[in-house]
């Protein structure tokens, strides 16, 4: 018996395949070879041994036939992925599609080799590091513009839809970083460039309520931090022991607190913020003493070192550390 008509052939397809998945909406169909799909999911084992209720027909040339309640496309990727790798990037949206994809059915089907490698992707952008999110950062500043859309090409809600949905929490509290960007209005309006993105494969882009609290914290948080390093770091400094400038350092301190307080904005990016005021004092030889700077510098390192180890808890999520055992072990589904 030959595919109905208005199922069309799908890539890939193997000639010598032995089962035949069809995809339920825009039918498409997918040779492949039982033992192969079996072997990566005990999910797929145990469908395949199951009765197909509801299906158009039972075998095609032999072949079983199941239906698959995925999006074709997905599909397809992941298929391809157990037979040939998966190959995760960062070049632009499409590569993030592309990862949604994966990492959905390799959660949905218990594929854990497939699902490990893409949240460990994820992790490079969206890092559960320090270091991670610096190098984040130098990235973002250097990437060309793709197709209108700045790097990392995708929106961070769209990044956090996709882990709620497929229950990665290691990206949460950086992705919430970066959300906290946005202005509240904008997100619920969601008419953001990268928002209007059409692709089968895109998660949603409205924030739940729950996110939306979420948001909230964070939004407050980072302006508090902002206003502490402000005031703290910068504005109650007093010269370090050793100083051998004196009031020179002192005087520097005020000047660098009072122009910091004119120019910072609602869409501070704190942690970069931080850093590059600590490079920017560091580099003024003339206006502080070398043992001002130091203390400084270590000032700003410890300040952002705390703050990031502190981001999991305001979404009630585990330690760094901990959400590292859980999402990236080999076996966490």
């Amino acid at each position: 018996m030959r595919l109905p008509q208005d199922v069309q052939r799908g890539q890939p397809w193997f000639d010598d395949g032995n089962i035949i998945l069809v995809t339920h909406d825009t039918p498409t169909a997918y040779r492949l070879h039982r033992g192969v799909l079996a072997r990566h999911s005990e999910i797929f084992q145990d469908m395949f041994a199951l009765p197909q209720p509801n299906t158009p027909v039972d075998s095609v040339d032999g072949c079983q036939v199941v239906t698959m309640h995925d999006i074709p496309l997905d599909l397809s990727n992941l298929v391809k992925a157990l037979y040939d790798g998966a190959s995760f990037n960062s070049r632009n949206i499409d590569d993030f599609f592309y990862l949604a994809g994966i990492l959905r059915l390799s959660t949905k089907y218990f594929i854990a080799h497939l699902r490990h490698q893409a949240i460990l992707h994820l992790t490079r952008t969206w890092s559960y590091t320090l270091d991670g999110h610096d190098e984040m950062v130098a990235t973002a500043i250097k990437a060309d513009v793709i197709n209108h859309l700045t790097y990392p090409y995708v929106h961070p809600l769209h990044v956090l839809n996709l882990a709620r949905e497929t229950h990665v929490d290691i990206i949460i509290p950086s992705v919430f970083y970066f959300l906290s960007l946005y202005r509240l209005e904008d997100l619920i309006r969601g008419d953001h460039a990268k928002l209007q993105v059409d692709h089968p494969s895109c998660p949603s882009s409205e924030i739940s309520l729950a996110d939306i609290k979420h948001y909230s914290v964070m939004f407050q948080r980072r302006i508090e931090y902002t206003l502490d390093f402000l005031r703290r770091i910068c504005g109650d400094r007093k010269s370090s022991l050793g100083c051998s400038k004196g009031e020179t350092c002192s005087r520097s301190f005020t000047s660098l607190t009072s122009r910091l307080g004119r120019t910072w904005m609602m869409r501070t990016a704190l942690l970069h913020y931080v850093g590059q005021v600590s490079k920017d004092v560091w580099e003024r030889e003339n206006d502080f003493c070398i043992a001002c700077r130091r203390a400084f510098q270590q000032d700003c390192d410890t300040f952002r070192e705390e703050i990031w180890a502190g981001l999991p808890a305001l979404f009630n999520l585990p330690s760094w550390e901990e959400l590292a055992l859980s999402d990236l072990s080999r076996t966490s589904s």
